[in-house]
């Protein structure tokens, strides 16, 4: 188990609690990104058990691949200091990794606050048109909410994890993508269930980081013209949106960076890219 953080302590702990309380008593990795609350404190006060990463610098959703290389155990759950897992979930996404080993990582069903209303996403998942495979569990996807997956640890790997320009915002399309690529079987199995309660005030910025890494996900994996035709539209939305605008201004920061990184997807990988827009339009 795995969960990155930064200044979050209270949630943190909350987080923690739920997770320790799991009948499946998964170890439990914590990888602090720098945080200046007194996290690392109350980590060693208040929960002995956990591990921690004391991370030099904030490095956003590279931290959860620190955390998969510090742990050795074959699958690895993720979760975020506002998410956490119900009891018997990680039993059942472990015997569907043992079940089918071309799984990669499976995307929970995630339930939403006290109430435990399901996220928007897991109908959006369940009617993906990659529909089932023979030797995979659940619906086949290529993109997953981050605080609500299990991943085996050798596939994460092989497929490097999350990409470190990214930092935090949609970084999970391209890790979906990267698995997909290297063979690995991506799916939403709907039996594995994550509870998420995230903090119901506004994500400022937001809107223009997810765009951002839209945008850089298009140049790092898809065809050229894809690429271009999606720059060529932010740049019209940029005219009038100000989200837009800095979407665009720091992707295009970090282009040479993506450029020097791309890497195109194989054809049938992005045969599947291109269905499951083609549904979402």
């Amino acid at each position: 188990m795995v969960i990155a953080t930064r200044d979050r302590s209270a949630s943190l702990a909350v987080t923690l609690r739920h997770l320790l309380a799991l009948p499946e008593r998964p170890e439990i990795v914590v990888a602090d990104n720098a945080s200046t609350d007194g996290t690392r404190a109350m980590l060693a006060r208040d929960f002995p058990r956990v591990r921690v990463l004391a991370l030099p610098y904030n490095c956003g959703a590279l931290a959860r691949t620190h955390g998969v290389r510090a742990l050795d155990t074959p699958y690895v759950a993720f979760s975020d200091d506002d998410s956490w897992w119900a009891p018997g979930a990680l039993s059942t996404a472990a015997r569907l990794f043992d079940e089918h080993p071309r799984l990669g990582l499976v995307s929970a069903r995630t339930l939403v606050g006290p109430a435990d209303d399901p996220d928007p996403l897991n109908d959006v998942l369940a009617a993906s048109p990659l529909g089932p495979a023979t030797d995979l569990p659940g619906t086949q996807v290529l993109g997953f909410l981050g605080c609500a997956a299990v991943a085996r640890r050798t596939a994460y790997l092989d497929a490097g994890g999350y990409h470190p320009l990214l930092f935090f915002g949609a970084e999970e399309t391209l890790l979906a993508y990267d698995l997909a690529a290297r063979g690995w079987g991506v799916t939403h199995c709907p039996d594995v269930v994550a509870h998420h309660h995230p903090d119901p005030g506004p994500r400022t910025g937001r809107p223009a980081v997810v765009r951002r890494n839209e945008l850089l996900t298009a140049w790092l994996r898809r065809p050229l013209p894809y690429a271009l035709a999606r720059t060529r539209a932010l740049a019209a939305e940029a005219r009038h949106d100000p989200h837009a605008r800095r979407a665009l201004r720091e992707a295009l920061g970090r282009l040479p960076a993506a450029l020097r990184d791309r890497r195109a997807l194989p054809p049938h990988v992005e045969r599947a890219a291109r269905r499951l827009e083609g549904a979402q339009a």
